[in-house]
């Protein structure tokens, strides 16, 4: 009994083993699902170099499963599939912000309103008493100015005291990277007289030792901290929420967020609350304090539900800005020769060996590094220090990433793309002369701001805002390059580089950055052929409807489903 038994029970194993063979034929030969969606008749730039345009995709839950002719795409629908007809309108991959600043202003804000970009000491003076007149003391009063105030020695917390002896006053460089403030503002920060400077940091003091009200990189950032605070969680979500419909309106699927006004944890609560309808990578960008870069933000990571949502990467600054990182204010100029000079001997923001700390840290992490990299120096002694700690066997995987980059002069590109550096540049930089009149000069006589040649060279290169948002503003700038014409690239590349690249840049490239079946259905109809009207028409240009993981997050009525 127990031989027929065990025959038996080996008979029946077999017949499951033949039932779950056949069933896994069947399922294999047989149809798959239709697709949720069609887009149909349009002109869809899919970001592969092989068929870089077709008419029509279709998309099935949240990712594309075929594109192709419209006739072809058309008839792999079914009855309950929504169709829309494109009427011949272009569609690109999501917009992927690469480099976004993602932050709240705090409330009773009120911007200083100036005739021009960059006003003189006259003009912020005029500005200001005009809206201390208007406004309450407890509002805070913002203007962004140029070199031409940031250089003058007479802006200074007690000038500015005398006009606005009540109210926060914060004039910050359109850079970000040095702010004066008033005896007030100072007081909303809590910086107090005894505040000691903090590693890569400068509060700048009178010659009686007060505080000038001048602060400076990590300084800056310390007070912006500080000031985001004063928005409160409803305000701080309403905010964002307006942020992220303008960017829906744009075609923007994904943001790298730069999270330099907020921690990691912040960031992901109020994102969460809001809750997010784009895709959001979060970087952690620790301050520092006297006691050095702030190394435990944001570790471990935070508790993240939304799947759209995720915290990954550390940011640090490696230099300053044209403004020199630590320069004195009155050699601030924006003639050529002290544009050039920024680019080619740019001081660094930390002493050499925290460069090396933030390689070890990187590896130690298993986290994608990100480094603020403008001039010469830093490119090159970050580049050094890579090549002295494993070179391209450790580092060629990594995608460590320069942001900026105008200091990546010809003879480091060879070393950059042996380590596998990503460049991340941001257009509207690329044509500041009526900020900084001598940068045009400056980037020809020094090779700086370099695109099409990194392009050329292999280097992957990415596009971020870091200013303006509107995507297609920073299109005609990259294909333009004002500063240095013979750097533009093609719409197209710029548009890979706003997708495609911008997707490998976060290691995303295999989900998303293309159309192309398998990928995440992140895409936008846009209001205007962006590759065929003037370059001066471009950024006129708008998302008429955009998709993310196949789900409408904003639709201008403009084109209609059935």
């Amino acid at each position: 009994m127990r031989r027929f038994a065990r025959v038996g029970k080996v008979t029946t194993g077999l017949l499951l083993l033949a039932l779950v063979s056949i069933a896994r034929a069947v399922l294999a030969g047989s149809s798959p699902a239709p697709p949720d969606l069609l887009l149909l008749n349009g002109r869809i730039f899919t970001g592969q170099s092989a068929r870089p345009y077709v008419q029509a995709l279709a998309i099935r839950g949240e990712r594309v499963v075929a594109t192709g002719d419209s006739e072809r795409i058309k008839a792999l629908g079914v009855s309950r599939t929504r169709q829309i007809d494109l009427h011949g309108r272009t569609v690109i991959p999501g917009i992927n912000d690469a480099h976004n600043h993602l932050g709240v202003d705090p409330p009773r804000l009120s911007a200083l309103k100036f005739t021009g970009a960059d006003p003189t000491w006259a003009e912020i003076r005029a500005a200001l008493a005009a809206a201390v007149a208007e406004t309450s003391k407890d509002t805070f009063l913002v203007g962004v100015i140029g070199l031409t105030a940031f250089g003058d020695l007479q802006v200074d917390r007690d000038s500015l005291d005398k006009v606005a002896p009540n109210h926060p006053v914060f004039l910050v460089t359109f850079t970000g990277h040095g702010m004066i403030l008033n005896s007030a503002a100072l007081t909303a920060a809590k910086i107090g007289e005894n505040q000691q400077d903090p590693l890569g940091g400068r509060f700048e003091r009178l010659p009686g030792g007060r505080l000038s009200g001048v602060a400076r990189e990590y300084a800056a950032r310390l007070v912006d901290r500080r000031i985001m605070n004063f928005a409160s969680e409803d305000d701080a979500v309403s905010q964002l929420r307006q942020t992220l419909l303008a960017a829906a309106r744009f075609g923007i699927t994904s943001i790298q967020d730069m999270s330099d006004s907020m921690p990691p944890e912040r960031a992901v609560a109020l994102l969460q609350k809001v809750p997010t309808p784009l895709r959001v990578r979060i970087i952690r960008m620790p301050v520092t304090s006297v006691a050095g870069r702030d190394t435990a933000e944001g570790w471990p990571a935070p508790q993240v539900s939304n799947p759209l949502i995720k915290v990954s990467g550390t940011k640090w600054f490696t230099d300053g800005v044209v403004e020199g990182t630590f320069a004195p204010r009155q050699d601030v100029a924006a003639d050529a020769a002290t544009v050039s000079r920024r680019i080619t001997h740019l001081q660094l923001t930390f002493p050499r060996e925290e460069y090396a700390a933030m390689l070890r840290e990187s590896l130690a992490h298993h986290e994608q590094l990100l480094l603020h990299v403008f001039g010469y120096p830093a490119a090159a002694v970050v580049l050094s220090t890579m090549k002295a700690s494993g070179g391209r066997t450790v580092w060629a995987q990594k995608r460590v990433r320069f942001e900026h980059g105008d200091g990546m002069l010809p003879d480091l590109v060879p070393l950059a793309k042996e380590l596998g550096i990503i460049v991340v540049q941001n257009p509207t930089h690329l044509g500041a002369t009526d900020l900084i009149p001598g940068l045009r000069a400056a980037a020809e006589a020094t090779k700086g701001q370099p695109l099409r040649s990194l392009v050329a060279a292999g280097i992957p290169v990415a596009i971020g805002s870091d200013g303006p948002m509107n995507p297609y503003l920073n299109i005609m700038l990259a294909a333009t390059h004002p500063d240095r014409p013979a750097e533009a690239i093609t719409r197209e590349q710029a548009v890979v580089a706003y997708t495609l690249t911008s997707a490998y840049a976060e290691f995303e490239e295999k989900q998303k950055g293309s159309l192309e079946p398998g990928k995440l259905a992140d895409l936008a109809v846009l209001s205007q052929d962006i590759f065929t009207v003037a370059l001066p028409e471009l950024p006129k240009t708008e998302s008429v409807l955009t998709l993310v993981g196949g789900k409408i997050v904003y639709d201008a009525k403009v084109v209609g489903t059935n």
